[in-house]
Parts: structure tokens; C-alpha cells; sequence
């Protein structure tokens, strides 16, 4: 017996320690993260009251779940599928009683679906009464497009459910549901509909078959009488409600087969209990409106604040067809379009009888066979020329928003007067708060030189919006960045700006013109900006809500710069610059502010230049009669942000995370003070290996500059044990320290948070930047960098890799020529001649990689010509013979940013010396891999690599020989995720 207990005993002990193990956590897997679910922060939403909050949690190849918590029991949490999707839309009513949310198809039915090509699945929404457990209090719509309660009243939820297809009509039913008494409504053929702010009136519009009975409603939803506003055969669109609900615009297009565009009339209507309907039909407009143009269906009109004018787009007509290809052809063009189409006939079909020539002409006659058919000889090409603005290449990007640009228009309703406020010599228009002026800007003298040298030059206008009077502010006007660019008061009559390494405001009616910095302690150009523009400036936080003061950032602290009011500039935080604390910017908490309201505090969000903490700061603005300084609420190691309010309620909610921790939600009083957590993000989390925490690693530049990198341990680290590293950069990024990196596919490969799990260390060191030398600037940065993180003992200096994408991947193929250091590098999508690169186009955009050398991040003073010897040492291909470090290179035929040949270039001179390097490509693929599956095969191929060359293990026969193309599909078979 004492035998068999001892056994029994082991028995136990073995079964428990086996348990145990299983149970310990275990470095994360790439097959782990297809079903690995997150929150995703987007969707987080609070209720009005602050009581509840909703949250979806979603995953690359799962279904997904929608999270609800009464914030004050966290004991009360509700979980409920809604299939798969990658953003849940969630939903809570405004009185904070009801909640609705999306559920769609499950990930089984999307794939099953996707291999049959079945018709398409549809989506379902589940409405909920919050506290409720009555089943009377929950109910399911099927098949809807899209969701809206009715804003402020709170009293119904209008779905608009999914076309199911058939006939002409645009529109699908909209279906009103009363949530107290539960009955519903269906409204047939809706296009479009909105709820005023107040939530009692409805707005929609019908766009119905064949065009019977389109037009414009309007619901009142508190008697549920209708009003038809318009109707015509015209498609109605654009519907626009003021911001306090009083008055909505929309545009009626009425097709006409003699232009390529509608005709548009816009329509205005006010005073909603006894609707007053404005119709402009400019057709009509015998005098203020050019036949030449018409109202514009791509810019959505809206109405004046003080609901006297509506403003709108309008662009030239076009006619459908030529005239000359019309019935306007003369005579011989008719011949020649004749014998034209009998040789293409003949020359198509070998026709050679007279009787078959006949037939051929009769199809002419009878319109079968049109001149128009020659259209398929003209030759398909562009002309790029010397004088042109932009590239050819840019204009073929912006073709359909050109096509598709309106200027601005005004109609003053009492008075009935169309004035077009800009035209092509002014080609963009901001229209400021309380409409009684505009600001507009024109480029298009500077253009061809800002698209070679990238030094960015504009003429700046004011227009009075009562009169149409335009005058200018500037000519010739220098921006070094979005912080110069005029910004108008929260009353509309006037602007701040900056040049020369000042701001100034302007008084628009007067004309005055204000240096507001000049006489301050310090500057407000922003030093740490290392490209070649000239005195950029910090940020400006915005204007007071009383037009009276603005709050400017220099870098560290805030000052209340008086505008129109007496007194001095104040330091509202008076220890940024001193303790090396920035305060970033602030916490808007009203999203229906206007301008910042000093009569309350102001939240600030804070960080630490060299210890990299974050928090949130309070401070009051001097007016109040309150010592200027700020008060700490949150200051912690950890990445604090994204401060929330709740609408109706003294509720805050924040984020805070680790590099080792997920992102979570808190939640406090005003202070900020005693936090709950009110997430679970990441309910997985505790089963995996994270890193075992970060250490700043400080470092001087080879050019004596004091840096820092981030140091990340590997997971169970051990001290005094030395692991295998990868070093990552792009520019400045120690400030990552802190941040959690969810576990995924990127479309680089990189992952840090799955790289440490896996037993590696990463190191991010900082780099910047001396002009005319980036690549030379890595080197005397990241190499310092390396040697410093070295001496913690945590780096294994035998085994080093370095990765970078893009900018990053210029930075691996250059320091490879450098150094050899390193193991082990991977590089996607690298410039490797900065040469051939800089005649090159960012396909992308379609513009000139020139202005990126000169004033962007290339960081040159000029072209190749004017700086060969500069541009020759910074680029890796004119260093190729000094590489020895085993190299993977990502690059795609279709990156659209650093084009293809830069990869093939570097990758046939290390091939020509017989230098070890592998270029994966995958096909159709742009800067960034966006398939998911191409994202996955990459993930795993360059951790292979790495496992390799730092850690020892076996090469894939992919990386020790390479796969021939006809055994490629058998490869990627038998590695199918």
C-alpha cells in the first residue's frame, strides 16, 4: 500500500509539473497570429453618460466579438460574436439607453463564399437596451447596409437595408424603428438620409426606377408627417445639414445627353416647421452665371451660419460628343471617313469583291460602322515636356480629381445673386468660421520649381464672402512647412501665420499686421528639424474661442500669446525646457468646440526627451488670474495617451501601454487620479513569452551629437547572458520605447514584440542628420549606437543583424558598404543609388524624387551635378565591393515609391562579385506588401534568416540554393501557411 501511494504521489507530481510547463508561457508563433485577437482602439466607444463602454476585438483570420462593460462593475461585462471583420461599427444611442451594433458573415462563410463566387453575403444589426435582460429589449435587423440613431431625441434607429439588386433604382428601403413602442417604417428607394442635430426632423432623398416620384423629404419624427420639399425626374444627392440642424442643403442633377456632366441646381431649405425650399436653377441665371459652367455634384454645398447664403461648387460643361463627329460633318470629311472605313474593312476581312465592298459601305451608311470606329488607330501615348508643372506621371495620378474640380460659388437667397468666388487663377479656397471670409492660395507660378527643388512657394488671397471681392495677402509667399500656413480665428476676422521663424497675426478688415514672437525669451523655429528648408516652425495649438489669444508650442513649452488683448505672452508651463519635458499637444475633449476655451483646463499630453516617459499634463490659462504653471497627472514609463471624455459626464478615459504590455483603457475623475481598467485587450496575451523590459542606451554621435537608442531584452532574459540582436531604425525612434506593437503580418516583415518573444534582443538607435551625407549620417550614428548597446552586456556582438524598410532599407544596403559588424542584413524596398534615383518618379504620387532629395528627406543642397562627390559617397552601389554581410533584399516590381530597378541594380552588382544575396519579390506588390498572404511568407522567410545567420540554425533550401522558377509553385505549396 505504501508503495502505490508513493507512486500515486509521483504520478501527481509528475502530472502537475507537466501541466505547469504547459502552462508557461511560450514564445508567440507566426501560426499563433492569424487567430490572435486585439481591440481594435478605433472602435472603442462611451456612452454619453460615461456609464458603459463598447469595444470591438477582431483578428486577422477569426471572428470576431464586441465587447460591453457598465464601467463602474467590471463583473458586468458582455461578449457577443459578430463574425469577422477588421472594424466593427458600434454605436451608442445620445440619452445613453441604447446601443447597436454590426454583425456580419463569419470568417468560414467569407472564404466558403469567396471560392464558390456566390452572391454576396449581407450583414446583420443587433439594437440592445442597455441594463436590460429582457429579451423584448433585443432585436435583430437582417440584411443592412448601414445604421444611424436619431442623434439628440434618441427615440428611433434608422437602417438602410441592402439592395438586393433589379431594376434601375439607386435607392434601397430605409427602415425607421420607434424604439419605445417598437413599430417600424419602411421608406422605399432611399439614396441618401440624415438626421438634424436635434434628432426631430429626417432628411432623405428617392432615387426610385425610372425616376417616378424622385426627390426630397423631410420626416418629422415627432408626427411622423412627411414633406415633399422637391420632386422631379432628377437625382437628388449631397444632403448637408447646418451645424445646429436648422437648415439643410442638397443638389438636384438633372441629366442632359448634349453634355458629359448634369445639369445641377442646388436647393436650400430652412425655417423646418413650415419648410422654405430654395431652388437655383443656374440654367435660369440669364445674367450672373456663365452657360459655360454648371453646378458641380463633387463639392457638397452648405449653407452660411447666419442662413443667408449657400455656397457650392460649380465647373465647366463638356459637350458628350464633338461636333465634327456629329451631324455637323461636311462633306469631304465624310468621304474621307468613307474610304478610311472600306480599307479597314478590307484590310480586317480580305475582302476583295465589289459586292462585299457594297455591304461594308451600306454598314457605314447605317451608322454600324462610324468614323468614330478610326478612333482604335490613333496612337495610345504622352507627351512629357520640358515646361510642363508637373510630370506627366503627376497629372495621370490627379486626372480624375482634376476632372472632378469645382471652384467655389455663393447665392445669396434674399437677393437671388450667383458670384463665383474663385476661378483657375485661384485654385484652392478655405472658407473661415462665420463665412464672412475666405482664404485662397494659388501655386501655380512656383509649381515647376517646387516639383524640382521641393521649396514650397504660394500666393495667398482673402476674399470677402459678401461681396466677392477678392485682394491679396502675399505674393511669393515661403512654406516650410503646414505650420506657416494661415489659419483663421474662431471668428473669422483674422489669421495667424508664420515666415522667418516668426508668427504674426493679421487683422483682415483693417489689414494690420501683428509680429507676435519677436520679443519672447525664445525661438519658435523648430531646431530639431534636420532637412533643407529654412526656419520651420513648432506647432501652433490654435486659437482661443474668443479670437483673442493664440497658444503656440516652442518645442518644449506653451505660451498664450495675446492677440487683440492687452497684456504679455505667459509660459503656461514654465518647466518644459528646463526639465526636458515636451508638451506635445493638447487633448481636444469637446468634438464640438470652437477654438480652445480658456476657461477651462487644458489637458496636455507630455513626454520626457531623455527618459521617455509620458503623461498628462493640466494647466490653466493665465486669464483665470492663476499662477501659470502645469501640474502633473500621469508621468509614468509607459505610453500614455488618447484622452477621452465622455460627452454628458466628468468621465476621462485614456490609454496607457508597454512594449511588453498591450494597450489599455482607463478610466478616472477630472484629476485623473486612482484609474480603473476597463479593457481586457489582448485576452491571450498571458500565454506568450513578451520581452523581459527595456533599457535606454545613451550614446554620442561620431559628429558629437548626445543620442539614444532602445534597447529591447529578450524574452526570460537572463543578466550577464548575451543574445542575438537585430538592429532597426528609421531616423528618430527611441521614442518607441514604450510602445506595444500587436502581433501581426506588416507589410515589411518586421514585428519587434514577435522577434523578442522569439529570444532576440532589438536595438533602436536614433539617427540624424548632417546635410549632403544621410548615408554617411547612419553610419556615424547607428555604429556608436551598436558599440554602446555592446557594453550592456545584453548584445551578443557575434551575432548582429540589421533590418530597415524603405528609408530604412537605404540606411542596411549603405551600412553594409561600411562596416562589417554586422552578421546579417535585410533590407526591402532600399535606394541604392541616389544618383539614378534622383531622375527617377515616385510612382505613387507621380511626382519627381528630386524634390525629396532637395528638401525632404534625401537631405542634399542640390542636384547630382552640383554635388556628384556627395551624392556618389552616399550611395551603396558605388561601395558595393566593400560588402560582405549576407544580404535579404525585399523589392517588389510595382513599388510605386522606390522603384524596382533600385533593387535589381544592387542586386545584379553583389551577384556580379559574388556577394551573398537573396532579392525576394512578389509580383503586383507595391512600397509595402498588402496581401495577406504575401505578407505571411515574407514574416516567416526573414525570421529564417535571421534564425540562420544569429542563431545557427539550418538554412531552408530556398535561402542555401535558391528555388528554380519551375519548381517555384511546388515551394510555396509545401509552405502554404
Amino acid at each position: 500500500m505504501k508503495k502505490l501511494f508513493t507512486f500515486f504521489w509521483l504520478f501527481c507530481l509528475v502530472f502537475h509539473l507537466a501541466n505547469a510547463q504547459d502552462e508557461a508561457p511560450k514564445p508567440i508563433s507566426w501560426k499563433d497570429i492569424p487567430t490572435w485577437k486585439s481591440m481594435n482602439t478605433g472602435t472603442f466607444q462611451i456612452s454619453p453618460d460615461g456609464k458603459w463602454v463598447a469595444y470591438g476585438m477582431t483578428a486577422l483570420e477569426a471572428d470576431g466579438e464586441v465587447i460591453l462593460q457598465y464601467v463602474s462593475d467590471p463583473d458586468s461585462t458582455q461578449t457577443f460574436k459578430i463574425g469577422f471583420t477588421s472594424y466593427p461599427s458600434i454605436q451608442f444611442s445620445e440619452d445613453s439607453k441604447w446601443i447597436a451594433f454590426k454583425e456580419y458573415p463569419t470568417f468560414k462563410e467569407k472564404e466558403a463564399n469567396k471560392k464558390s463566387k456566390g452572391k454576396p453575403l449581407h450583414d446583420k444589426v443587433t439594437l440592445m437596451k442597455l441594463g436590460s435582460s429582457d429579451k423584448e429589449d433585443k432585436k435583430t435587423f437582417e440584411n443592412v447596409s448601414n445604421f444611424s440613431f436619431n442623434r439628440d431625441a434618441s427615440t428611433h434607429l434608422a437602417l438602410n437595408l441592402t439592395k438586393d439588386g433589379g431594376g434601375d433604382a439607386k435607392g434601397s428601403d430605409l427602415l425607421i424603428y420607434h424604439l419605445n413602442t417598437k413599430k417600424a417604417q419602411n421608406l422605399g428607394n432611399v439614396a441618401e438620409f440624415s438626421f438634424n442635430k436635434s434628432g426631430n426632423y429626417l432628411a432623405y432623398t428617392v432615387d426610385a426606377a425610372n425616376e417616378s416620384g424622385n426627390g426630397i423629404y423631410l420626416l418629422n419624427m415627432s408626427n411622423n408627417s412627411t414633406s415633399v420639399l422637391d420632386s422631379d425626374k432628377a437625382s437628388y444627392k449631397s444632403l448637408n445639414w447646418t451645424e445646429k440642424g436648422d437648415a439643410f442643403a442638397a443638389l438636384k442633377m438633372v441629366k442632359d445627353k448634349k453634355y458629359k456632366q448634369d445639369h445641377g441646381k442646388l436647393v436650400g431649405v430652412k425655417n423646418l416647421s413650415s419648410p422654405q425650399v430654395t431652388v437655383y436653377d443656374p440654367a435660369k441665371d440669364s445674367t450672373g452665371f456663365s452657360k459655360e459652367y454648371t453646378i458641380s455634384p463633387n463639392r457638397r454645398p452648405m449653407w452660411s451660419e447666419d442662413l443667408t447664403r449657400l455656397f457650392y461648387g460649380i465647373h465647366p460643361l463638356v459637350l458628350a460628343k464633338k461636333e465634327e463627329v456629329k451631324k455637323e460633318l461636311d462633306q469631304d470629311s465624310v468621304k474621307i471617313a468613307e474610304a478610311e472605313a472600306m480599307k479597314k474593312i478590307m484590310a480586317d476581312t480580305s475582302m476583295n469583291s465589289i459586292a462585299d465592298l457594297k455591304k461594308a459601305l451600306s454598314k457605314l451608311d447605317s451608322g454600324k460602322v462610324s468614323p468614330k470606329d478610326n478612333d482604335a488607330d490613333k496612337p495610345d501615348m504622352t507627351i512629357w515636356h520640358w515646361n510642363d508643372s508637373r510630370l506627366q506621371s503627376r497629372q495621370q495620378v490627379l486626372e480624375n480629381q482634376d476632372k472632378n474640380y469645382s471652384f467655389y460659388a455663393m447665392y445669396n437667397v434674399a437677393t437671388g445673386k450667383h458670384i463665383q468666388l474663385q476661378d483657375s487663377s485661384m485654385r484652392s479656397l478655405s472658407i473661415l468660421d462665420k463665412e464672412k471670409y475666405a482664404v485662397g492660395s494659388d501655386n501655380q507660378t512656383y509649381e515647376l520649381q517646387s516639383n524640382l527643388d521641393g521649396q514650397n512657394y504660394q500666393d495667398f488671397y482673402i476674399v470677402d464672402l459678401m461681396t466677392g471681392e477678392k485682394k491679396t495677402l502675399f505674393t511669393n509667399f515661403y512654406l516650410p512647412g503646414y505650420t506657416s500656413y494661415p489659419r483663421g480665428s474662431t471668428d473669422g476676422t483674422k489669421l495667424i501665420y508664420g515666415y522667418d521663424g516668426n508668427y504674426y497675426s493679421y487683422d483682415i478688415a483693417s489689414g494690420e499686421e501683428t509680429n507676435l514672437t519677436a520679443g519672447l525669451p525664445v525661438s519658435f523655429v523648430n531646431e530639431d528639424d534636420d532637412h533643407n528648408v529654412k526656419k520651420p516652425l513648432e506647432g501652433s495649438l490654435g486659437w482661443s474661442s474668443d479670437s483673442q489669444y493664440v497658444l503656440l508650442n516652442d518645442g518644449w513649452d506653451i505660451w498664450q500669446v495675446p492677440v487683440t488683448a492687452k497684456g504679455e505672452a505667459v509660459n503656461l508651463t514654465q518647466n518644459g525646457r528646463k526639465e526636458k519635458i515636451r508638451y506635445q499637444y493638447r487633448f481636444s475633449l469637446d468634438p464640438d468646440e470652437k477654438g480652445i476655451n480658456l476657461s477651462k483646463p487644458l489637458y496636455i499630453r507630455t513626454y520626457g526627451e531623455w527618459t521617455k516617459k509620458s503623461g498628462i499634463a493640466k494647466i490653466n490659462a493665465s486669464k483665470k488670474g492663476l499662477e501659470p504653471g502645469a501640474e502633473s497627472l500621469i508621468w509614468e514609463d509607459a505610453s500614455i495617451g488618447s484622452l477621452r471624455k465622455a460627452e454628458n459626464a466628468d468621465v476621462y478615459f485614456f490609454s496607457k501601454e508597454t512594449f511588453n504590455t498591450p494597450t489599455q483603457i482607463f478610466t478616472a475623475d477630472a484629476s485623473l487620479s486612482s484609474p480603473t481598467k476597463v479593457t481586457e485587450n489582448a485576452p491571450k496575451a498571458d500565454k506568450y513569452a513578451w520581452s523581459a523590459g527595456t533599457r535606454l542606451v545613451d550614446y554620442v554621435s561620431d559628429k558629437g551629437d548626445s543620442l539614444q537608442g532602445a534597447l529591447f531584452l529578450p524574452a526570460n532574459y537572463v543578466e550577464g547572458e548575451k543574445y542575438p540582436t537585430v538592429v532597426y531604425y528609421y531616423e528618430k525612434l527611441s521614442q518607441t520605447r514604450h510602445n506595444w506593437t500587436n502581433p501581426g503580418f506588416s507589410g515589411t516583415g518586421w514585428n519587434p514584440n514577435v522577434y523578442t518573444s522569439n529570444g532576440f534582443a532589438v536595438f533602436i538607435p536614433d539617427i540624424v542628420y548632417t546635410m549632403d551625407d544621410p548615408g554617411m549620417s547612419a553610419v556615424w550614428c547607428v555604429i556608436p549606437g551598436v558599440k554602446a548597446a555592446i557594453e550592456t552586456g545584453v548584445i551578443d556582438e557575434n551575432n548582429i543583424g540589421i533590418h530597415g524598410h524603405s528609408w530604412g532599407g537605404y540606411q542596411t544596403s549603405f551600412l553594409i558598404t561600411q562596416t562589417d559588424m554586422f552578421k546579417a542584413a535585410a533590407a526591402g524596398a532600399p535606394l541604392t543609388n541616389m544618383i539614378s534615383m534622383y531622375d527617377l518618379i515616385y510612382w505613387n504620387s507621380g511626382g519627381g524624387n528630386m524634390s525629396i532629395f532637395e528638401a525632404s528627406q534625401g537631405r542634399f543642397t542640390g542636384g547630382p551635378w552640383e554635388n556628384w562627390e556627395a551624392y556618389e559617397r552616399n550611395s551603396p552601389v558605388y561601395h558595393v565591393k566593400n560588402v560582405t554581410t549576407p544580404l535579404l533584399m525585399l523589392h517588389n516590381d510595382k513599388d510605386g515609391a522606390v522603384d524596382f530597378t533600385q533593387g535589381i541594380e544592387y542586386y545584379s552588382a553583389l551577384r556580379r562579385l559574388k556577394k551573398p544575396v537573396i532579392l525576394v519579390q512578389y509580383k503586383g506588390e507595391n512600397h509595402g506588401l498588402g496581401k495577406l498572404e504575401n505578407r505571411k511568407d515574407y514574416s516567416v522567410r526573414m525570421m529564417e534568416f535571421f534564425d540562420h545567420h544569429l542563431k545557427g540554425e539550418k538554412a531552408p533550401e530556398w535561402m542555401s540554393k535558391g528555388i528554380d522558377k519551375i519548381d517555384l509553385d511546388e515551394h510555396l505549396e509545401e509552405r502554404a501557411f
